[in-house]
């Protein structure tokens, strides 16, 4: 005979509902006895009935009380750590925000710089926009004088050192005896 699924809905015969929790709740005992002794797990089971009663086990030698602290902590740890690595996520993100508003602020100023999307600015923004042009002109124009100046006395140096070797002095080497002069 084979037996039918059971529907998971509370039984509402009280007596029924009563040995269905005590057949139950020894079979969930031996469960977790049996995975402690096969896997050499740490098992804690608590049970409260309806009536309030307690039902218990634990596979540590010394007490449920144990296995219940050492849950604890490590929920502790758990939580302490989840919540270091949701500030850390929470600041990342937060960084993460900021740059990519910086980013946008940058690639508007770029367009501004370079002439477009200029039609929803005030006159204010404008201005702003100009006064950097100027600026940046200025910097500009600087360096170009800055450059010009230093390839023109790099090339009047260059003109000066070919005059100088221009006008030196030839002269003839002769070695042996001096020629007696004719008078």
């Amino acid at each position: 005979m084979v037996r039918g699924k059971t529907q998971m809905k509370r039984i509402e015969n009280e007596t029924s509902r009563q040995v269905t929790f005590s057949k139950r709740r020894n079979g969930l005992l031996k469960k977790a006895f049996e995975l402690s002794v096969l896997c050499d797990a740490e098992v804690a089971l608590i049970i409260f009935s309806t009536r309030g009663r307690l039902y218990e086990f634990s596979s540590s030698t010394s007490s449920i009380n144990k296995t219940v602290e050492r849950y604890q902590r490590k929920i502790k740890d758990v939580c302490v750590n989840n919540n270091g690595i949701h500030e850390n996520t929470q600041i990342l993100k937060d960084g993460d925000m900021s740059m990519t508003k910086r980013i946008e602020q940058l690639d508007n100023s770029r367009r501004k710089l370079l002439g477009d999307e200029l039609d929803p600015c005030s006159i204010d923004e404008l201005r702003q926009v100009e006064n950097q042009l100027e600026r940046s002109l200025e910097k500009i124009r600087a360096r170009k004088y800055q450059i010009e100046r230093q390839h023109y006395l790099r090339d009047e140096d260059l003109e000066v050192v070919a005059e100088k070797r221009e006008e030196e002095v030839e002269t003839e080497l002769f070695i042996g005896r001096p020629e007696k002069q004719k008078r």
